[in-house]
């Protein structure tokens, strides 16, 4: 027999929606004395046996002090809390009273389940993963999960990061999967999507914006902790970590890319949906077209080419054309490759290194240098030189293969640079290069008979000599026209 009070907790429990498993655990009695009592409602005669004492009996006053001060208090905190007093438990009864307390003072809020029109809604949010090793290092784990509201249908796209770009990247995976976009994206209020909230206010990421603008879907946010409000989206999070994450061994990023994406096309996408009773393959439908092209969401940096002829990112360094030390360039990158312009030229792509303090060379990099010199690159004039571009690098490698004097050719070239600029020389390099014949003699006779002086006097020259040995690269116009427009934005 159980106490009165105990029987009572029993059909509470039972209202309040826990299983007899459940409600067995909470009060620490058998499930086939919750199953006799909840089979009987006829009026429960108390009982002359005490009911059995707890450890946490002396402290139910305590803990119920604290569930009232704050609702959403954890087990481990409270257990510290109460050991601090003499408790000597352990947490599975605090976390069973804490249950039945919250079961006393809360009652569950009842919300309509909102069903979305065919291509009507998508619902995003990021599930937190354990890292993935590479080498000594590690690095942390996301999933972007996309839910198409009507049919279910699921992509899930992992990265290493929740920058702004990494979100715009798995969405533009996601439509492509889908083949289509939505009219609506409901968010939850992460910084890449939401910057700001006052009440019903909602300012929106503007670079979020501009990206869906491309696509013309608009944004929703949702209700601070209101989480039913993407609740495909958090049912969908859940079927990934108990369907597809248990017992998977991952090797990189592109290993577990690669595994999910064939959980989807086998498993996820084609299962009888619990609620639709389809499959979400099946059901999907109505989708805006993607437009053409499709937009660029790599993260993009401006970084300079060392004189070991590499550049840094992200700890590594990789490597790029000899031709480009001393330039700023443009790096893109994506979860799988790094790209890196000069201007709109591609001049390296690498396969991304999610290790830590790498160096990554592409052989044809390396042969260069070899051709030329190593130590040749430590030398200021030949950083300028090869500012002009690639046709330089090949008239420095024929310098060198001819065994040609290198520093006095390259002075007397830095000088015609001065008198006729950078495009004519690099036309009179290219025109030596094409007749066979190089040195500065035969490419000063290409200029003077082909091309007019930009100026018609040199530099002037300075009384200390190593001054005017001073040479610098031709800066990046961009560079200067960006500095000007942001002052011009701070201004405005």
């Amino acid at each position: 027999m159980i106490s009165r009070r105990t029987a009572l907790e029993i059909l509470q429990l039972k209202e309040q929606g826990f299983s007899k498993r459940s409600i067995a655990r909470q009060l620490q009695i058998d499930r086939q004395t919750v199953a006799k009592y909840l089979g009987d409602n006829t009026p429960i005669q108390a009982s002359g046996r005490a009911a059995k004492k707890s450890k946490l009996d002396p402290y139910r006053e305590m803990v119920g002090n604290m569930v009232a001060g704050c609702p959403d208090i954890k087990a481990p905190v409270v257990l510290q809390r109460i050991r601090e007093k003499g408790f000597s438990g352990e947490i599975t009864i605090v976390r069973a009273l804490l249950r039945q307390l919250r079961g006393q003072r809360t009652q569950r809020q009842p919300f309509i389940r909102y069903e979305s029109e065919p291509g009507e809604q998508l619902q995003i949010d990021w599930g937190h993963f354990p890292s993935i090793c590479y080498g000594a290092s590690s690095r942390k784990l996301y999933a972007l999960v996309v839910v198409e509201g009507y049919s279910r249908m699921l992509y899930v796209y992992f990265s290493h990061s929740q920058k702004q770009e990494y979100l715009h990247q798995g969405l533009l995976e996601a439509f492509s999967y889908f083949g289509g976009t939505p009219r609506e994206i409901v968010v939850d209020n992460m910084l890449t999507a939401v910057t700001e909230r006052v009440g019903t206010v909602v300012r929106f990421n503007e670079a979020f914006l501009d990206f869906l603008s491309k696509f013309g879907i608009l944004p929703h946010a949702c209700t601070i902790r209101a989480p039913h409000e993407k609740g495909k989206v958090e049912n969908a999070i859940k079927y990934l970590r108990t369907s597809f994450w248990p017992l998977r061994e991952f090797t990189s990023l592109g290993d577990a890319q690669d595994q999910v994406r064939r959980w989807l096309d086998t498993v996820a996408n084609v299962r009888k949906h619990a609620t639709t009773l389809q499959r979400p393959v099946d059901r999907l439908q109505d989708l805006q077209p993607l437009p053409d092209p499709l937009p660029d969401c790599r993260q993009t940096s401006s970084v300079k080419v060392h004189k070991d002829f590499g550049v840094r990112f992200d700890t590594n360094v990789y490597s790029v054309p000899p031709w480009a030390i001393g330039k700023q360039a443009t790096l893109k990158a994506d979860n799988f490759l790094i790209s890196i312009y000069l201007k709109e030229k591609l001049i390296a792509c690498h396969s991304r290194c999610w290790d830590r303090q790498q160096r990554l060379e592409l052989p044809g990099h390396r042969e260069q240098v070899k051709k030329i010199r190593k130590r040749l690159l430590q030398d200021r004039q030949v950083v300028v030189f090869l500012s002009l571009g690639e046709v330089a690098l090949q008239y420095l490698e024929r310098l060198t293969s001819l065994r040609l004097p290198i520093k006095k050719n390259l002075s007397a070239l830095l000088v015609l640079r001065d008198e006729f600029g950078d495009g004519s020389l690099a036309y009179g390099l290219s025109k030596s290069l094409e007749k066979n014949v190089v040195g500065a003699d035969y490419v000063r006779n290409i200029l003077y008979q082909e091309m007019t002086p930009i100026s018609s006097h040199l530099p002037v020259r300075l009384k200390q000599e190593e001054l005017n040995a001073i040479r610098l690269t031709t800066p990046a116009l961009a560079e200067y026209d960006a500095i000007a427009l942001k002052r011009r934005s701070n201004d405005g």
